[in-house]
């Protein structure tokens, strides 16, 4: 009887210990915990601290310094790690790597497991072999939530087949300074696309439930906020950036995902009006954990916390730079290689110049994301829970999602799609490079190595030479990317074929070395394209690049011109299925293509800067946000509206019937704008307030229908308050408009 007592306490035990709130779980152990301990928690290391080296380069494969890593949790207590370490690993280097580290963490004290997190922005691209989607721009010309979604969901099993639980991803950044070398990280310049895109990959990464399973993860948004509107355009250069705008354009998709569930953000490396974000408390605290009633954690990125010293000079010394971080609202210190926080962060308590109730705040959301993150259940994985990794099916929405990023520009006299038995010549420096495909983040930071790591992918060139047959294709690089090669030989080459496939663009480049003093494409590929046209021969451009490098000099000298991103490693097969017809393009721009390097503005401008009123230099793009052609025409009729009058208690219905007037199937996606006509705060020409992609047989017709309310008008006024104002405004959708009140 004893015995049985004895069993069904102990069931009732673990049953009422399970039942628990995550809170009280969190508030439990928190009560057992030392500040030590505590100070550890908030203590995030880059795993290259523990890794064995010859000569100073890391071992391949990775080889972890025992030692080192038991120095880290044993004494330091730190409770996450984060990255790679340099190049990319198998899933197996992978696996051991986290087990490794959760069997020391686990012999401790309490128990607690680390968390790990990596930057797997667009599939899981620090382990070899694994699925990876376009960049994050690419995918914003998808204008398709959905297939995002999906992407997303395949990145976190891919990621948590690693054994990783936390993904330092989406990039929330607004992407309207075409300088900034992260424009490719970001889904474009427009608030409600950054926003819906957002909620759609939050979703995906982390499923439905409070507490992550084993195929999902925690989420991260990056970078809150303000990061990508440097003056300069230069990486982590200062911005200078009114309350009013910032809550206008860059706040907006950060409160969406944090309403959706975020379970963590990551911290803007810049400054905002002379203040460094990570000692921005207004942007941390009162704005992020009180307006928006952020309960997860907050990390910094790489140094950041150092750098409010070593280059912000708002701080004499670490110490001191630590106390304003912390105070600030910071919950983790991406360090990333030494102790420095953590000795000082527990020195800074001790002398009451941090509050013990900031260091359990902090401790209390990083417990929580462990516990929703199923960590204290499932510090590990199975292997055999993965047997999609890298699958046919992954692969195949790889291929799908980048078929509707493609995005059309140009193609004068229909020369798309080139028809079978064309002789081609495939020039420029990414028509052989799979580095110019997928960009930076690609198994490497700056995705140097993707010509090896990915050489089982289809170039550009190999996979015109699979849809067109060698035979009929010919190559000849012509440039490179700073400089001119053997162009004689591209123009010799061109006189024996029907059509030149130009691939200009950029190759890869991550933050600060993607710093660029001028947007135009460089002049080597300039004077390729001059020579190449000097043949009379048609030429195609191929666009691959991470920001809208200027080509105003030579978009005159195309038939017609294709923007691929950076489209990742299905990319080289798409482009050539798009060039061959077998995929009708069906993208669209989520940023202004600008004209000159002095005229960036964005699609939402001001009627000052309109030609209208600078005749001179006003809004006139290479090609505007949201354009994007097709090899079938789309015609728009009967735009609807259920009530002229919007008020607060009935919202208006929009409609309009789309039709397929071509002769191909195709997919369109229904923009529709609104124009406040007159307002307190200097109305934009319009915004983007509803989208949705649409797929139309030849002749068929849909009607599209949004519903408009007042919160879809509304705007940050002078007083900083969201507001909606009575008044005239209109609609427009492909082409066609109509008006309406609010009262």
């Amino acid at each position: 009887m004893k015995k049985l007592l004895l069993l069904v306490a102990t069931v009732a035990a673990s049953f009422n210990g399970y039942s628990q709130s995550i809170d009280q779980k969190v508030d439990s152990l928190l009560a057992k915990m030392t500040l030590e301990e505590k100070a550890g928690q908030m203590t995030q290391i880059s795993v290259e601290a523990f890794l064995k080296t010859t000569n100073g380069v890391m071992n391949e494969p990775h080889e972890f310094d025992i030692a080192k890593l038991e120095e880290a949790i044993k004494k330091y207590k730190v409770g996450s790690v984060l990255n790679s370490g340099g190049n990319a690993q198998t899933v197996e280097v992978w696996r051991n790597r986290i087990e490794t580290i959760q069997k020391i963490a686990l012999q401790e004290r309490l128990k607690i497991p680390v968390l790990y997190g990596i930057d797997a922005i667009r599939g899981n691209n620090y382990t070899l072999n694994s699925v990876m989607f376009p960049q994050q721009i690419a995918q914003a010309a998808s204008f398709n939530t959905a297939m995002a979604k999906k992407a997303a969901e395949v990145t976190a099993y891919e990621t948590r087949a690693s054994f990783i639980p936390w993904n330092f991803s989406p990039v929330l950044d607004l992407g309207r300074q075409p300088v900034w070398p992260r424009i490719w990280e970001t889904y474009g310049e427009d608030p409600y696309l950054i926003s819906e895109m957002g909620k759609a990959v939050v979703q995906g990464y982390q499923g439905d439930d409070v507490v992550t399973d084993k195929y999902h993860v925690a989420a991260c948004l990056k970078h809150y906020m303000g990061y990508s509107m440097p003056l300069s355009g230069h990486d982590r250069t200062p911005a200078w950036i009114p309350e009013r705008e910032m809550r206008e354009y860059f706040l907006p998709q950060f409160a969406a995902a944090v309403k959706a569930g975020a379970k963590s953000v990551m911290v803007n490396s810049a400054e905002i009006n002379g203040v460094p974000v990570h000692a921005n408390k207004h942007i941390l605290t009162d704005i992020l954990k009180g307006e928006l009633g952020f309960q997860g954690l907050v990390v910094s990125d790489w140094q950041d916390i150092q750098y409010l010293y070593l280059r912000h000079r708002v701080a004499k010394d670490n110490k001191e730079a630590v106390m304003i971080a912390i105070n600030a609202g910071i919950d983790m210190s991406m360090v990333p290689t030494d102790y420095t926080f953590t000795v000082d962060l527990i020195e800074l308590v001790k002398e009451g110049k941090i509050p013990m109730s900031r260091i359990d705040d902090a401790v209390k959301r990083i417990l929580r994301v462990k516990y929703e993150t199923g960590l204290f259940e499932n510090p590990v994985g199975k292997s055999k829970d993965y047997p999609l990794f890298n699958s046919v099916a992954h692969n195949k929405l790889n291929y799908d999602l980048t078929a509707e990023c493609i995005t059309l520009l140009k193609n004068a006299n229909n020369i798309l799609p080139l028809t079978p038995g064309k002789k081609i010549l495939v020039s420029g420096p990414s028509a052989n490079s799979m580095r110019s495909l997928n960009g930076g983040w690609s198994r490497i930071w700056q995705g140097t190595t993707s010509d090896e790591t990915e050489k089982d992918k289809n170039t550009i060139l190999e996979a015109m030479k699979n849809v067109f047959g060698a035979a009929n294709v010919q190559y000849s690089e012509g440039a490179d990317f700073d400089k001119t090669l053997d162009i004689q030989d591209a123009v010799s080459k061109a006189t024996n074929v029907d059509v030149i496939v130009l691939c200009i663009g950029e190759t890869s480049y991550t933050e600060t070395p993607g710093n660029i003093g001028d947007l135009r494409i460089s002049d080597s590929q300039i004077e390729l394209t001059r020579a190449l046209a000097a043949t009379g021969k048609p030429i195609v451009f191929v666009l691959t690049e991470g920001r809208p490098r200027i080509i105003s000099s030579i978009e005159p000298l195309s038939a017609a011109v294709l923007h691929s991103y950076l489209s990742g490693n299905e990319g080289g097969n798409v482009i050539a299925d798009v060039l061959a017809g077998k995929i009708n393009p069906s993208g669209k721009l989520p940023y202004t293509y600008p004209r000159s390097a002095n005229s960036l503005v964005n699609y939402y401008h001001k009627y000052t800067e309109t030609l209208k009123f600078d005749e001179m230099a006003g809004f006139n793009p290479q090609w505007e946000f949201g354009y994007g052609l097709s090899y079938t025409q789309f015609s728009y009729s009967n735009l609807k509206l259920s009530n002229t009058t919007l008020t607060d208690a009935k919202a208006i219905t929009v409609s309009v019937d789309v039709t397929n007037s071509g002769k191909i199937t195709g997919k369109e996606t229904v923009l529709l704008f609104v124009s406040d006509e007159v307002a307190s705060i200097t109305p934009e020409v319009k915004r983007l307030r509803a989208f949705e992609k649409i797929e139309l047989q030849p002749g068929q017709t849909k009607t599209v229908s949004f519903t408009i309310d007042k919160e879809r008008l509304s705007f940050i006024n002078a007083q900083l308050q969201r507001v909606t104002e009575p008044g005239d405004f209109s609609i427009s959708v492909g082409g066609l408009k109509a008006a309406f009140k609010y009262e």
